[in-house]
Order: C-alpha cells, then sequence, then structure tokens
C-alpha cells in the first residue's frame, strides 16, 4: 500500500515523540549535572561532587528538576526534527536528481538531518531556556540571583516575558542554531553508518536490537542510553504504525 504523505508525517511526529520521551527520563539527570557544571563551574569540583552535592542539597528529585521543560523540549524537538527529516530527505532526494523512492546514501541523510534540525530549533529554544533556568534554580536563588518563589515553570516563564517580552526566549537561538546544524549532521550521519555497519549486507530496515549496542564505549555516559532510548523508541514505534498501515 502506498502511503499518504500526511499519513507518513504524522507517523514520524508520534514516533519522533515516543523517541524524545525515552530520551528525556534516561538522560535527565545527567544533562541536570552537565548544566550545573556549566552556568556554576566554580561550585563544584568534577561530576562526583555535583552529584552528591545535589543529593544532600535537594535530594533526588534535584537530578529531575527541569524534567517538565525538558520533556516538552525533547518531544517537540524530535517531533519536529523527524516529521522535517522526512520532508528534507525529499528535497535532498529531489536536488541529487533521484527517484521519488531511490535510497540516499548515508551522507544524503545525514545532509536531510542537518537542515530538519533548523526547524527543531525553534521550539527547542524558548523550553530549553526555561529547563536550564529550573535546572540552576537552587544556586540561583542561595546566591540571590533570584527570589525563591521563582522555582516554577509557570514563574519562569512569566519573569521571561515581564523582562524581555517574548522574543525573550529565542535568546540563544543563533548558537543552538550554531550547535543544532552541525551536531545533527554527525548525529544522523553516525547513526545510518552504524546501521550500515552493523546490517553487514542485509537491508538496514531488518537490524536487530543488539548489534546496535555492539562496540560503543561506556564513555559515552549520557549519549549513549539517551540517544540508543530516543532511535529505540523511534524505530519500533514508527515500524509498528507502519506495519497497521500497511495490513490496511
Amino acid at each position: 500500500m502506498k502511503s499518504n504523505p500526511a499519513i507518513q508525517a504524522a507517523i514520524d511526529l508520534t514516533a519522533g515523540a515516543a523517541g524524545g520521551t525515552a530520551c528525556v527520563f534516561t538522560g535527565q539527570p545527567f544533562d541536570t549535572m552537565k548544566v550545573k557544571m556549566q552556568t556554576f563551574p566554580d561550585l563544584y569540583r568534577g561530576l562526583t561532587d555535583c552529584c552528591l552535592k545535589t543529593y544532600y542539597q535537594v535530594g533526588f528529585r534535584g537530578f529531575y528538576k527541569g524534567t517538565s521543560p525538558a520533556l516538552i523540549a525533547n518531544i517537540a524537538e524530535n517531533s519536529v526534527l523527524f516529521m522535517c527529516y522526512g520532508f528534507c530527505q525529499q528535497v535532498v532526494r529531489k536536488v541529487a536528481g533521484l527517484e521519488k523512492q531511490a535510497k540516499l546514501s548515508d551522507l544524503q541523510n545525514a545532509a536531510a538531518g542537518s537542515f530538519a534540525s533548523a526547524f527543531a530549533a525553534l521550539v527547542l529554544c524558548p523550553t530549553e531556556l526555561v529547563k536550564c533556568r529550573l535546572q540552576t534554580m537552587y544556586e540561583m536563588e542561595t546566591s540571590g540571583k533570584i527570589a525563591k518563589s521563582q522555582n516554577t515553570v509557570w514563574s519562569v516563564v512569566k519573569s521571561i516575558l515581564k523582562k524581555d517580552g517574548p522574543l525573550g526566549f529565542y535568546h540563544g537561538l543563533s548558537s543552538t542554531l550554531l550547535r543544532e546544524v552541525p551536531g545533527y549532521f554527525f548525529f544522523f550521519g553516525g547513526y545510518e553508518l552504524s546501521r550500515s555497519f552493523f546490517a553487514s549486507g542485509r537491508s538496514k530496515d531488518e537490524l536487530g536490537i543488539t548489534a546496535l549496542y555492539s562496540g560503543l564505549k561506556p564513555t559515552m555516559i549520557r549519549a549513549f542510553p539517551a540517544n540508543g532510548a530516543l532511535f529505540l523508541a523511534y524505530e519500533y514505534s514508527r515500524r509498528s504504525m507502519m506495519s497497521q498501515l500497511e495490513a490496511h
């Protein structure tokens, strides 16, 4: 059965949302430590020190501070990213002069992912700003930079609107684009190259789960579990929906 572009876009959107959710819950504690250490480098001697102090100061919930906006950010980013990824693949296919159903090379898929990330950055920037403010809330409160009442998502949103207006949510957009566009080129490029490598001559769509994890180093503390969960959720939810679509 030939898929409708609108249905295909909806499937990519839903699968991207599933991947984004898996990514947040897996990687949020590591992301919180990263943001704290980057924002207040003089307060922490290293990752272990940051983890221990966070636990003693605010308990286990401190590791998941900012999860709500992070969840919104990742669902929005990955939904838009993977939806636009499908459209950008068509654009790359057209620019390259390929037939409509022709397979793109790994390099062409990487370029499509890079283009798609520019659209995803538009929804990522505002939500990530709120997330980072919440993650460093304890340090900001103890240093007297903000009032203790400004510790909820809504209070942070109101504070930004009051101070800078709607455009205040897009502070750092240029930096976000500089990070996302080249970053996702290697993100999708690495993903496609890995699938090609592990497929060993078979179709990449027939790849088994365990092969995705072979040879990866445990030093990729956050990237490994978070991005692994993202693509796993994306691939299996998308495949399930496509199977149901073809069955009808």
